[in-house]
């Protein structure tokens, strides 16, 4: 008989972990806070983000799994900025009569623009707590091929979807995924 996982996907940066959030909650009928936190904002809330997914604070690399993108994940967002928007920034820049209008770098004009979101993180995991309380550490690290087909099917159902980077991590209660991407919209 197979055992049925519990599947969650979830748009995190934290922002309803704060004391105001938590404020909130405990005056709300339901417990429950929403506020928006899908957005990565700008440069300084990614270079958070990569510290945390790939454990720069503490230089303890070998439980976390890099699957899709590099070791920098906020090179890997600009890189992906660079692909997907530079032709687009050209083309602007050449209907452009005045060169104070021009846009010399797409990523920091966007990452300095307060209104615009840089990018988005999604996790993914499967499991529960209970589920993963007594798995070995060779049983979690199954999970990278789970999770590789994970995006390999996100690519494939949602390709404005562009992911830059995906990191697994093992060193928390349960193995899940990391997805930072920035969702593009082909011009009509």
């Amino acid at each position: 008989m197979s055992e049925m996982l519990a599947y969650s996907i979830h748009l995190g940066n934290d922002k309803n972990k704060t004391k105001k959030a938590k404020e909130i909650a405990k005056n709300n009928k339901s417990n429950t806070t929403s506020f928006s936190n899908n957005s990565i904002q700008n440069s300084k809330q990614l270079s958070k983000i990569n510290n945390h997914n790939l454990r720069k604070y503490d230089n303890k690399t070998e439980l976390i799994k890099i699957i899709y993108g590099t070791n920098d994940l906020v090179n890997d967002v600009k890189n992906l900025y660079l692909q997907e928007f530079e032709n687009a920034r050209i083309e602007y820049n050449n209907k452009q009569k005045r060169d104070d209008r021009k846009i010399q770098n797409y990523f920091e004009h966007i990452s300095k623009n307060s209104n615009r979101d840089l990018a988005c993180e999604l996790i993914i995991e499967l499991g529960d707590m209970n589920f993963w309380k007594d798995k070995t550490q060779e049983y979690r690290y199954k999970m990278v091929d789970v999770y590789k087909e994970q995006i390999d099917d996100l690519i494939k159902i949602l390709p404005e979807f562009k992911i830059a980077n995906a990191t697994i991590h093992f060193d928390e209660t349960s193995p899940h995924l990391h997805i930072i991407g920035v969702p593009v919209k082909e011009r009509i």
